[in-house]
């Protein structure tokens, strides 16, 4: 059994070997916003050993009701610097590393580069989305990813699953169009996915002062998919890395 008590409960659940291998991980982790700051507080809290965060965004008003770093003390702060702090904070020995970036093909190898272990994909941008699967895929590096997370209200139908067995999904539909516009060939399957199956029924009705909608979201339904995609993910390094 470990010495570290911070870790004993999460080793009965894994083993001593799983601990290991979590202290010896690589994650990248793209966006820590209401679903990646979850899954990132996970992958802290289980003990993954090195994490790089990318975001380029800073906390607004708008993100308190689903963000976990969104406090009143934070507005106007970088995510990515408060998710270093919070994560060293519970964890002072892991490797943080930060990018304030925007997801693009001028800074891919920034992102993606030194061989991880796996990604985590948890931005909503079609464009940058589309950008970041398709390198992770031809560098062969396992990706899970957040679908769409707004608009939905049922726990029940939130699913895993790879992309191409994804379904009702907007998001993922648009995803899947994209990559395979671009290749024909794209394995699909190898992306996990993390969706909700249930339908879109609110269309937004209200624009933000840079033009983009607003979409509804609960506090919950976000954290729900930051989670359960750490959740695949400590399970996957546990048992395949």
């Amino acid at each position: 059994m470990t010495t570290n008590a911070a870790l004993q409960r999460t080793e009965l659940m894994l083993g001593s070997e799983g601990i290991k291998k979590l202290a010896d991980s690589f994650v990248v982790l793209a966006g820590v916003g209401a679903v990646g700051g979850f899954a990132l507080e996970a992958l802290v809290r289980a003990g993954v050993g090195r994490i790089r965060i990318i975001d380029f965004d800073v906390v607004e008003e708008s993100n308190l009701n689903r963000q976990i770093l969104a406090t009143r003390d934070t507005l106007g702060k970088a995510k990515v610097d408060l998710a270093a702090k919070r994560a060293k904070s519970i964890n002072p020995e892991i490797k943080i590393e930060v990018l304030k970036a925007f997801i693009s093909p001028d800074h891919i190898e920034d992102v993606l580069g030194d061989s991880p272990d796996l990604l985590i994909d948890a931005i909503d941008t079609i464009t940058a989305k589309v950008t970041l699967l398709k390198s992770a895929a031809q560098k062969g590096i396992k990706t899970f990813s957040s679908m769409g997370a707004a608009l939905r209200t049922e726990t029940s139908m939130i699913k895993v699953a790879p992309l191409s067995k994804t379904k009702v999904c907007p998001l993922a539909s648009a995803i899947r169009s994209n990559l395979r516009k671009q290749d024909s060939d794209f394995a699909l399957d190898k992306i996990t996915c993390v969706y909700s199956e249930e339908p879109v029924t609110v269309v937004p009705t209200e624009r933000s002062d840079s033009g983009k909608s607003i979409l509804g979201s609960l506090p919950t339904i976000p954290a729900i998919f930051g989670l359960t995609l750490a959740n695949e993910a400590i399970k996957y390094i546990a048992k395949e890395i």
